[in-house]
């Protein structure tokens, strides 16, 4: 797995995005006490069941692994959108 470029920038775009997709979306509300690992973990979980992301294979899945496809997912979004 190559690290992207800005990935700790599209990572916190993704977790702003992702946020407010489940919060509009009715599922989730995060509060100021949710650890960024709670939250990343929620999110791609969430991506994953509404099919706007591909599943990681289980044993693969870590907070390394899910916050690269988090960062991939944020770099194609355009702007206003979640899918």
């Amino acid at each position: 797995m190559k690290k992207l470029k800005d990935e700790k920038e599209l990572v916190k775009k993704a977790l702003e995005e992702g946020m407010k997709y489940g919060v509009e979306r009715g599922v989730v509300e995060f509060e100021a006490t949710d650890s960024q690992a709670d939250k990343i973990l929620y999110l791609y979980r969430l991506l994953v069941h509404d099919k706007l992301m591909q599943p990681i294979p289980e044993e693969q899945v870590s907070q390394q692994t899910m916050r690269h496809k988090l960062a991939i997912w944020a770099s194609k979004l355009q702007p206003g959108s979640h899918s």
